[in-house]
């Protein structure tokens, strides 16, 4: 819900003068946890807008172990390049936790697709290939299928254009 749906919600079921004075409560307390959520989402790493997790919460290394998109669990968590990363088990926590590069998908999770266009797409961690023992993401499958065509000019694509895509994400 945008803030102005909120404030017209809010203020269809308050009296004028207490409306006021609950949005200005509503407003000061939204901008007090701004921080710690933008805190959550680095121009590095894809983090869900809701929960703000990694990923969308799929375990990184279950793609290289499993080779599966598998959920992780909230009681293996871990932080790493300002956001929550989240493991099926122990073991895949610690293997993350020894060299998360390794891991964590490349380009963040945008989709190579997108930078080599330019763009900042958030990939999806459903749609997901691994080539030259890196993770990649992908926004559709079509993009994964362009990728999946010619891997390596793709790649040097997306290299090239990663730099200036990366000053255009929030900080």
């Amino acid at each position: 819900m945008t803030a102005a749906r909120r404030q017209r919600k809010l203020c269809s079921v308050l009296p004028i003068p207490r409306c006021a004075i609950v949005l200005a409560a509503v407003l000061s307390a939204g901008l007090a946890l701004a921080e710690p959520i933008r805190a959550l989402i680095t121009e590095r790493i894809v983090t869900d807008p809701v929960s703000g997790l990694a990923i969308s919460g799929f375990d990184p290394v279950a793609y290289f172990t499993d080779r599966a998109a598998l959920p992780g669990k909230g009681t293996f968590e871990q932080v790493v390049a300002g956001a929550p990363w989240r493991f099926r088990n122990p073991g895949n926590q610690a293997a993350f936790a020894a060299d998360p590069e390794v891991y964590m998908p490349r380009f963040g999770g945008y989709d190579p697709v997108g930078i080599a266009r330019g763009v900042a797409v958030a990939g999806n961690p459903q749609l997901w290939l691994i080539s030259g023992e890196r993770l990649y993401l992908f926004y559709t499958p079509e993009a994964r299928s362009q990728f999946a065509g010619d891997p390596e000019r793709m790649i040097d694509a997306a290299e090239q254009q990663w730099p200036a895509v990366r000053r255009q994400l929030v900080p």
